[in-house]
């Protein structure tokens, strides 16, 4: 094994790294590490849950690489977006390098391995005009490539729908969740009770004007592309060149087929309101003559709206049925966040940005 491999396994503290550990996660390393001489673990950093950066010495220089633990099902929709649906539509560069795999014994874990992009996610809080636009770019192209392209029915296949259907399956789907709150499934306190009825008003009244909302999308959303899934500035690496920004995605975890608008929502909503009609544009000019014919603000605001909704509805699925199955005392904390972000939801355009 790799040197200093195994005091990173037993000092993590994450489910499936030490029973990855030895031969297997070696193997997935030695397909990214150079092979010439031996590489020595010289510091690993958990950037988030399931995601490590791990920092090798190798000879007289440093190999960062980026190593995250994924289900079967996420770890084949990533390998084949990246070496497969993005090669075959000519946007190699639109994903970092998948560089390693290897498998957890039991088959409940996947470990991929992946280059380290560095320190280059998109900034909202004071966005650089130039970079945004590079993102928003790759952001358009990706739509464009795709676009009623008959490689969908596999991405479909083995991706998510992010389509009509499940759209509205997720605000039902979050309106009998929280209606099972009640006697004799669980018994609540009143503010508790408050926080259910509240919650649940909210997503029926998204639901009750479901359908309308889905003839829009149908009306205006533009073909059916390759989606992201989950497009945030967290996810989008802008490294500056001498020839360019080079633009990557990362996380295609909830890649899938949908309509444009909703990885446009959700890139849009990370950021302040004033710079989305700036953003929105860049994204109108980077389509060109090739891809969507995008409506006004107003329609616009219709399907980001019905987008994100669901997005918001589906968060308060798993904690309620985590509370009717496990009494999970941290899922009324989620539902509380749920039901703030419902609350403080407006128009993704104020204005007129045509």
């Amino acid at each position: 094994m790799t040197a200093g491999l195994e005091r990173a396994i037993a000092g993590s503290g994450y489910p499936g790294l030490r029973e990855l550990g030895g031969a297997d996660l070696g193997c997935a390393l030695a397909q990214a590490l150079p092979t010439q001489g031996p590489a020595k673990l010289v510091s690993e950093q958990p950037l988030k849950p399931r995601v490590f950066r791990l920092r090798f010495e190798v000879g007289e220089r440093i190999l960062p690489f980026v190593v995250k633990r994924l289900d079967p099902a996420h770890a084949r929709r990533n390998e084949l977006v990246i070496r497969r649906w993005l090669p075959d539509r000519g946007l190699v560069g639109a994903a970092p390098e998948l560089l390693g795999i290897a498998a957890e014994r039991t088959a409940r874990w996947v470990w991929h391995v992946y280059e380290d992009l560095g320190p280059w996610e998109l900034s909202t809080r004071e966005p650089d005009r130039a970079r945004v636009a590079a993102a928003v770019g790759r952001l358009a192209g990706l739509h464009c490539a795709f676009a009623a392209h008959p490689v969908l029915a596999e991405c479909r296949l083995h991706g998510e729908d992010h389509g009509v259907p499940r759209l509205l399956s997720t605000l039902r789907d979050a309106s009998h969740a929280l209606d099972r709150l009640r006697p004799p499934h669980l018994t609540l306190n009143d503010d508790q009770a408050r926080l259910r009825d509240r919650l649940r008003a909210r997503i029926d009244r998204h639901l009750a004007g479901a359908e309308s909302s889905a003839r829009s999308l149908e009306a205006w959303g533009g073909p059916e592309t390759l989606l992201h899934g989950d497009p945030w500035n967290t996810n989008t690496f802008v490294e500056p060149t001498p020839g360019g920004h080079r633009v990557r995605l990362i996380d295609w975890d909830r890649a899938g087929v949908g309509s444009a608008s909703y990885d446009l929502s959700t890139f849009l909503m990370r950021f302040a309101p004033e710079h989305r009609a700036r953003i929105l544009s860049s994204y109108r000019e980077a389509l060109g003559d090739a891809g969507w014919r995008m409506p006004g603000p107003r329609e616009l605001n219709l399907l980001f709206e019905f987008a994100e909704c669901a997005r918001y509805a589906n968060r308060a699925i798993w904690p309620a049925i985590a509370l009717i199955r496990d009494r999970a005392a941290w899922a009324f904390d989620e539902l509380a966040a749920v039901d703030g972000w419902f609350e403080a939801l407006g128009p993704f355009l104020p204005g007129d940005t045509t």
